[in-house]
């Protein structure tokens, strides 16, 4: 009965494997991250994987570094070859495209979240359809009013209206006046209910 897909990579071969992996990758794996990236295409099993990284940090071909009940490993940085002024250059010119294309990226996802905002705040077909509808009653509504007051028989005349504003102003001009009379204390014959006699 088969234990798993162990493969020739299994027991001395992991180490191998595993040291291979954390130098090319150059960045630190804990020992499932290495155990889910490695599994499918070396077979190795979560044991062998734990097992053959604490070998080879107790040998010191990698560093492990521990983070609560977790451990961390990657390549010793000393054991790496040194990179060349060209080398540096081509991973300079590498790390400023790629920045260049996560900036163009990054404008692109702020137009379309602009876009998708600006198109789930706008009205659908359905919904201007029902507003139109909407606004078309309210339309008929406003004319049948407007009917109606055009065609009632007890509306006022321009003649009346204009009696009427003349009254009002007589009216205002005598509450000014006698409010004048007021502030500067003034008493009137009526204000006492004194009729004078009729002329002779």
């Amino acid at each position: 009965m088969s234990k798993g897909r162990e493969g020739p990579a299994a027991g001395g071969g992991a180490t191998a494997v595993l040291l291979r992996y954390l130098r090319e990758q150059n960045r630190p794996y804990s020992a499932q991250d290495v155990f889910g990236n490695l599994q499918r295409e070396h077979g190795l099993g979560k044991a062998a994987v734990v097992k053959a990284l604490e070998q080879l940090a107790q040998q010191g071909r990698i560093r492990e570094k521990a983070y609560g009940k977790q451990k961390v490993y990657f390549a010793d940085q000393e054991q790496l070859p040194a990179a060349g002024d060209a080398e540096l250059r081509v991973l300079d010119a590498d790390i400023a495209a790629r920045s260049a294309e996560v900036q163009a990226l990054l404008q692109g996802c702020r137009q379309l979240e602009a876009e998708s905002k600006d198109l789930s705040s706008s009205m659908t077909t359905a919904d201007m359809a029902r507003e139109i509808e909407e606004l078309r009653k309210d339309c008929a509504s406003y004319t049948e009013k407007l009917e109606r007051i055009k065609s009632a028989t007890n509306q006022v005349t321009p003649e009346e209206k204009e009696k009427v504003c003349s009254e009002q102003k007589l009216y205002c001009k005598e509450w000014r006046r006698r409010k004048r009379m007021e502030e500067v204390g003034i008493e009137t014959d009526e204000d006492h209910n004194v009729t004078l006699p009729a002329a002779v």
